[in-house]
C-alpha cells in the first residue's frame, strides 16, 4: 500500500508525503525481514524529509515531523534486531514530541524497550516499559496491548533476573499489562 501511495502521488506528493510513503515502506519490509529493501527506503525518507517544507502540506500531514520519522526509523531498526540504532531513534523521537502525542509516546518508549531487550539490558527495558505503562494508563489500544505482549515473550529470557522480577510486580497493577496475560 505504501509503495502504492507512491506510485498513485508520483509528481504532486510533497517531500513529507513522499517520506512519510517512503517510512511506511520502510516498516512493512523491516517486519518481514527485508534489510535491504528497509535500508533502502529509510535511506531515500530521511533524504527526501531533508526537503520538506511544511507550508507546502496538507494540514492532516502535520503531525508528520522529525519526531515522528525518528520513531519510524526506530521501530525499523528494533524489527532489524540493531538496538543501537533503535534505542537512538526512539530516544530522538522521545526528545522531540513535548508530551504531545502520548500514544506515539507509549509506542516509541516500547521501542526503546525492546531495544534494551535486544542489546542484553533487561533492567533498562524494565524501566522503559514502566514508563510506556504509565503513559498508557489513559490508552484503550489493542495496538498497545500488542506491544506489551511482544515485549513479554522477549523479556522471558531474562526471567532470573532481579530486575525483571521486580517488573513483573510492578506491572500486574497496570491494565495494559493485565491484558496481555491471556
Amino acid at each position: 500500500m505504501a509503495r502504492a501511495a507512491q506510485l498513485g502521488t508520483t509528481g504532486h506528493a510533497t517531500p513529507t508525503l513522499t517520506a512519510q510513503f517512503l517510512a511506511m515502506e520502510a516498516r512493512a519490509l523491516s517486519r518481514v525481514g527485508d534489510h535491504a529493501g528497509c535500508n533502502t527506503a529509510l535511506t531515500r525518507a530521511t533524504t527526501i524529509f531533508e526537503r520538506t517544507n511544511p507550508g507546502e502540506d496538507p494540514e492532516w500531514i502535520g503531525y508528520f515531523d522529525q519526531a515522528e520519522l525518528s520513531a519510524e526509523l526506530g521501530h525499523c531498526f528494533r524489527d532489524m534486531h540493531q538496538a543501537q540504532q533503535a534505542t537512538t531513534y526512539a530516544k530522538l523521537c522521545l526528545g522531540g514530541t513535548d508530551g504531545r502525542y502520548v500514544r506515539s509516546d507509549f509506542f516509541a518508549t516500547m521501542v526503546l524497550a525492546e531495544a534494551h531487550l535486544t542489546a542484553g539490558e533487561p533492567e533498562l527495558a524494565c524501566r522503559s516499559a514502566l514508563t510506556a505503562l504509565k503513559l498508557g494508563q489513559q490508552l484503550k489500544s489493542a495496538r498497545c496491548v500488542t506491544y506489551l505482549s511482544e515485549f513479554r515473550t522477549k523479556l522471558a529470557v531474562f526471567a532470573t533476573s532481579a530486575s525483571v522480577a521486580e517488573f513483573l510486580e510492578e506491572a500486574e497493577s497496570h491494565r495494559l499489562w493485565q491484558q496481555t496475560a491471556s
